[in-house]
């Protein structure tokens, strides 16, 4: 790409991740942020480059409904390769301010470039009808009726497949209406969505360009308004729509200080962040590549979204009776909640086992617990009970940061709702009881448990609980999760479980149950 226009290297950056996470299974969060500086793109090149790659694959069941609408082809007929280019193309003409010139004579000569002459013809032909209306006109062309499809319409207007909206639906009990309402709403949110151009700021892109060992567990947007209460004062589907939106805004980046190392007032100022709104922990990242920042580096501070803060800190804040000195931490990978409460069991003169089954992850759990009081098993978590360093009835506060569908951190990922599907459910929650019932024998009589998932399916959350509650494999008692996450934090519904959201709290939609072991 020497040679090439700034601009153009920056499309065709995000083009080669695009091509990446299709053909490689690769994560978008990891796989740009390399590809930036492998390629020495940075400010508004690297803004660019962040802006198409993420907002394509976010968009790209929305893009193919269109470029199916606009073409003689189908596209599971497309060569990949055109495939991708044109997403890239529809996504620069219709959620941007790219001139529409320049969208489609860059997108012909990626497509030349990659796939020959006639496919580049081919592609000429479709953008130009993709160019012929503007995204609330294709919005009104491709997406169902509201009246007779309510979820199907917000499927196509907000990017998001039909489960997922289902299950939004479903968390926050707000049924869209079946009425001009979802249709014009969602209109107005994707065209002020509309505003990314050549020349984007230098600070936008670093909102997703955490780094590889961060990405996986942490990111958020510091924006939402913590007064609103879209679902009691609005119309039926109102916070449904702006759960949908949010999951669509680009994220900013929010750091969490290692306690007893730097408080996070020290920490904005070094940084030039602000202060969190929640945790006592976290800071806001303006801007930036955090990457780089030395306090990062030097084991201070960490990449991590709020939500996944105040879940960990609220298990250590549960009051629990008898010894507080023996935490476990069972599905510890990356390592960020893990390195929080190693810290914070740290000040308690206490130690923490985390346990993490993916020999890679538990690498990454290593890394981030040096210095700290932990103890890192590369091990199954159901084993509780069969290993001497598990010992059944052994921890004074367990954490279950149970694997799931990640519905919860959509916004961060922006290919995973493309992923995910809905038989993916079936196994997991299978999962998520097995690994419940060995944190159930792990805690003490006494001593506290935090379920956690990073995702708002009531099957991977709510129902859950309930059914563990039904079926107790040791008694257990229900623990009011909202006083342990402070009184500053609104909207957390009547209990005693908590569901966070981008929307409301500006976080990711992290949930939490806290249960006691009972004598």
């Amino acid at each position: 790409m020497a040679g090439a226009k700034p601009t153009d290297r920056a499309r065709r950056a995000a083009y080669e991740v695009l091509r990446q996470v299709h053909e490689q299974d690769a994560y978008a969060n990891l796989a740009l942020p390399k590809l930036l500086a492998d390629w020495s793109l940075a400010g508004r090149d690297a803004a660019f480059a962040t802006e198409l790659c993420y907002g394509t694959l976010r968009a790209t069941g929305t893009l193919d409904a269109v470029l199916a609408a606009g073409s003689n082809r189908p596209l599971a007929k497309m060569d990949d390769t055109v495939r991708d280019a044109l997403r890239l193309g529809a996504y620069q003409l219709l959620y941007t301010r790219v001139p529409a010139h320049a969208a489609v004579s860059t997108t012909v000569g990626l497509v030349r470039s990659t796939a020959g002459a006639g496919s580049a013809s081919f592609a000429n032909a479709v953008l130009r009808r993709v160019a012929g209306a503007e995204l609330a006109t294709w919005l009104d062309r491709i997406a169902p009726d509201a009246g007779a499809d309510p979820i199907g319409a917000l499927a196509v207007r907000y990017a998001h497949p039909e489960w997922i909206v289902r299950a939004f639906a479903a968390a926050l009990d707000d049924v869209p209406p079946p009425a001009d309402a979802t249709r014009d709403a969602a209109r107005d949110d994707a065209a002020r969505g509309a505003t990314e151009d050549d020349a984007a700021p230098a600070d936008a892109a670093p909102a997703d360009a955490a780094p590889a060992d961060a990405a996986p567990d942490e990111a958020g947007t510091p924006g939402a308004d913590p007064t609103a209460t879209p679902a009691a004062a609005g119309a039926a589907g109102a916070e449904l729509r702006a759960a949908l939106a949010a999951d669509n805004d680009r994220p900013v980046v929010h750091l969490a200080a290692r306690p007893g190392a730097i408080d996070a007032a020290e920490l904005a100022r070094r940084v030039g962040g602000e202060p969190g709104r929640y945790s006592p922990y976290a800071v806001y990242l303006p801007g930036g590549a955090p990457g780089e920042l030395p306090e990062l580096r030097d084991g201070l501070a960490r990449v991590q979204d709020e939500g996944s803060q105040l879940v960990a800190t609220a298990l250590a804040a549960a009051p629990l009776d008898g010894t507080d000195t023996s935490w476990l931490d069972l599905c510890a990978g990356p390592g960020g909640k893990a390195a929080l409460l190693g810290a914070l069991v740290a000040g308690r003169g206490g130690r923490l086992t985390a346990v993490e089954a993916a020999e890679h992850r538990a690498a990454l759990v290593r890394a981030a617990v040096a210095g700290l009081p932990v103890t890192v098993l590369h091990a199954d978590g159901r084993a509780v009970g069969e290993r001497p360093e598990l010992p059944a009835g052994g921890f004074d506060r367990v954490l279950l940061d149970a694997p799931c569908t990640g519905l919860g951190a959509l916004r961060r990922r922006p290919e995973a709702r493309w992923r995910r599907s809905e038989t993916d459910l079936a196994d997991l929650v299978e999962l998520q009881r097995e690994l419940l019932v060995a944190a159930c024998r792990a805690v003490r009589p006494g001593g506290v448990l935090g379920y956690v998932t990073c995702s708002p399916h009531l099957a991977e959350t709510r129902e859950q609980v309930r059914a563990l509650l039904a079926d107790q494999p040791v008694p257990l008692a229900a623990v009011d999760a909202r006083p342990a996450l402070g009184a500053d934090l609104p909207q957390l519904g009547d209990g005693p479980t908590v569901q966070l959201w981008p929307h409301r709290h500006g976080t990711d939609a992290m949930f939490l149950a806290l249960l006691r072991r009972t004598a």
